[in-house]
């Protein structure tokens, strides 16, 4: 083994075991005096007479405010927000950072087009070696968008039909291995789950089938590249998890270029996702290759497997801590769904509108994406400011869906609230878990469809509460803001429920 590959595993180690607090030390230590003398060398260019956002003063150079929003960063942020207003800058790893708090100011990044605030420059690095090269962020932004419209084409109504009888079967399918009561890690259950429902549903029968130990561990490897380690380090460097990646990514695409040649070569045409990307073209009439189809089909799977396993875990332990509210979605189900509870079908799912309140609730305060960025390439105006290109602008779902001056008793989880008008429902940008605007997420409506399915069955197999009463803190280490020691406690409901 090189002293190169050694160092590798060396940081790999530090990366995997330390908080991102620390891996930011390090990631600093690393890049401080190139990154801090470029700084200092174009420190004083000229920027004309625009009025610049208020900026966090830090006598930290080129580290900054990275330990203090590492550790905590929506309490930071509110501070921020009470102290300099809607719009504020402050430097981490010798970038500037400006954040648009609140739905006025958050208006920008949403009206605003690609070329000004651009998306590319900010994901690219973390999806590319995971979609691969030709597709999402690797491709200029209108065929970015064409490859959306066509995966949007195969999320219709006419699949979540299907879907919802899908999804039930693999949850109780799953779920059969818990046996009659325990206590068990909700998170990684729901993680599993949702890998196998959206690979049935998204891939079809024939890549769902495929689906044993082996390729669910290349799904792992692939999916540990949306890392910190990832985001922050050099993709150059030989760490065990950028190989591990790179290396299922080559096996799964083999395996999908299989699955795609059998469907071009069939005579008869399936109605799912992934013939609706073999059938699509571009607006020049250009059919998808089989990469760019592997590539989607890897991305739509995995740019929603840890949002739809992180909402759908919250959501079970604020149910687990109202018993009361649980039992309200156990009696809604058997008012629109008949006392001896019959497989659901897609209207039916539709009118449980106390899940549907108890989901959106959810992600409200807790949105899987603390944070949405974009690389400023213009100045931009924003009330009396102008934000300067080379800012990273960003907007936090977090901190919009609970700002006091928006959201009434913003900490309280009420699902009731979305019974009548609430205080945000005039501000646009006031909640906004999967975005909005050009940018909105593609895939909402089929979360809606897996995740309420899922807790329509679950609730139905068993009832929850909490492990002496805990309710889990809020891991900040991860890039998706997941459940620190997600153990839930359950008991079967009724034997029953388990014949399906």
């Amino acid at each position: 083994m090189t002293l190169f590959e050694m160092s590798g595993q060396v940081l790999e180690r530090a990366v995997e075991k330390l908080s991102l607090t620390s891996l930011v030390l390090a990631t600093s230590v690393f890049t401080l005096t190139v990154g801090y003398l470029g700084k200092v060398m174009f420190k004083h260019q000229h920027t004309g007479h625009a009025k610049h956002p208020p900026r966090i003063p830090s006598s930290v150079p080129f580290l900054g405010h990275a330990v203090a929003f590492g550790r905590s960063p929506i309490a930071f942020l509110e501070q921020a927000y009470e102290k300099y207003g809607p719009v504020v800058s402050f430097t981490m790893l010798g970038k500037t950072f400006t954040y648009l708090l609140g739905s006025d100011a958050a208006a920008l990044m949403f009206n605003s087009k690609n070329e000004d605030l651009n998306a590319e420059d900010v994901y690219a690095r973390l999806t590319t070696p995971v979609f691969g090269k030709g597709v999402a962020y690797d491709v200029p932004n209108p065929l970015f968008l064409e490859q959306k419209k066509m995966l949007k084409t195969g999320l219709n109504i006419a699949h979540f039909k299907k879907h919802v009888e899908i999804i039930e079967e693999e949850t109780h399918e799953y779920f059969k291995r818990w046996g009659r009561s325990g206590e068990r890690n909700l998170f990684e259950a729901l993680s599993e789950l949702i890998i196998l429902t959206a690979s049935r549903c998204l891939h079809g029968p024939e890549i769902r089938s495929m689906l044993d130990e082996r390729v669910a561990q290349l799904y792992a490897d692939l999916d540990g590249g949306f890392t910190h380690a990832a985001w922050l380090l050099p993709g150059w460097l030989p760490l065990p998890s950028f190989r591990r990646r790179d290396q299922a990514h080559v096996e799964i695409k083999k395996i999908f270029y299989k699955v795609i040649k059998k469907r071009r070569e069939a005579q008869e045409k399936d109605d799912d996702m992934l013939q609706t990307l073999v059938d699509a073209t571009y607006k020049d009439g250009r059919p998808l290759s089989d990469d760019e189809i592997a590539g989607m089909l890897i991305g739509l799977l995995l740019a929603g497997q840890h949002t739809s396993s992180t909402t759908s875990a919250w959501m079970g332990f604020f149910l687990a801590r109202d018993r009361a509210l649980q039992r309200r979605c156990c009696n809604e189900q058997k008012t629109i769904c008949g006392e001896d509870l019959p497989p659901l079908d897609y209207d039916q799912l539709k009118d449980l509108s106390l899940l549907d309140r108890c989901l959106k609730e959810t992600l409200r305060l807790r949105p899987p994406i603390m944070t949405m960025m974009r690389m400023a390439k213009t100045p931009q105006t924003v009330g009396e400011y102008t934000i300067p290109p080379g800012h990273q602008v960003c907007v936090s779902p977090t901190v919009n869906h609970r700002l006091h001056d928006t959201w009434s008793d913003r900490l309280e989880f009420n699902p009731d609230r979305y019974l009548n008008d609430n205080p945000a429902a005039g501000e646009k940008f006031a909640y906004i878990p999967f975005g909005a605007g050009r940018h909105r997420c593609i895939g909402e409506n089929f979360a809606y469809v897996q995740i309420k399915t899922i807790w329509s069955t679950l609730l139905r197999l068993f009832d929850f509460e909490l492990v002496d009463g805990r309710f889990p803190a809020v891991n900040y280490t991860t890039m998706i803001h997941t459940p620190d020691n997600p153990i839930i406690r359950y008991t079967l409901r009724n034997t029953q429920t388990q014949q399906h």
